[in-house]
């Protein structure tokens, strides 16, 4: 490199131009960049929906909608009973679906008709608890007269066990094991039949 310009100014050492006419004192080459073809260059993956929340108790929006529809059902037994264990279902899944925005299966829609029919089914036994259990002796009692072609001397003894603690704990197990089965069924029931009409 020459050490001064053709101006006459002095240049000090690695100089690109004269600091005093301008004149470029040596060629000045551009970077090159990398260029990728188009076909190089991939598209970000598409963003994934975000999960649905797992059908359980630990699904808040889900144990809350299935304990207002299971009070609500408790309330509806004593106009229409039956009926409204599979209407708990129903709606549970209706309304879930109405809340969270997703659609769900069979599968699901059973799962929401269960928690329903477990929820009701604790509200329902402290009912059956308040209601029928200080007279349940009494109930069997009328059932046992009532059947027919048996005999006095059986229906005696069918009755006094019944009176006792341990036949006391039978009926009231066999009554709450009837009650859980009935009513979880019933709600799963319900649940299924919304979740497949709302597919369509």
């Amino acid at each position: 490199m020459p050490e001064s310009c053709s101006c006459g100014a002095q240049l000090p050492p690695d100089a690109l131009f004269c600091h005093k006419c301008g004149k470029p004192q040596r060629e000045i080459l551009a970077p090159e960049v990398e260029t990728h073809a188009a076909a190089d260059v991939l598209p970000p993956p598409p963003l994934a929906p975000p999960a649905a929340v797992a059908l359980s108790f630990r699904n808040i929006a889900a144990v809350r909608i299935a304990l207002m529809v299971a009070a609500t059902a408790t309330i509806l037994g004593f106009f229409l009973p039956f009926l409204n264990w599979l209407a708990a279902g129903f709606f549970a899944v209706f309304l879930y679906r109405r809340r969270t925005g997703l659609l769900l299966n069979v599968g699901a829609g059973v799962k929401m008709g269960w928690i329903t029919g477990v929820l009701a089914f604790v509200l329902s036994a402290i009912s059956f608890t308040i209601q029928v259990l200080p007279n349940l002796s009494n109930l069997i009692q009328e059932r046992l007269k009532n059947l027919p072609g048996q005999d006095p001397a059986l229906v005696q003894q069918m009755a006094r066990f019944f009176q006792s603690g341990p036949g006391m704990a039978t009926a009231v197990m066999f009554s709450l094991a009837a009650m859980f089965i009935l009513i979880t069924m019933l709600s799963m029931a319900g649940g299924a039949l919304a979740a497949k009409l709302g597919r369509h």
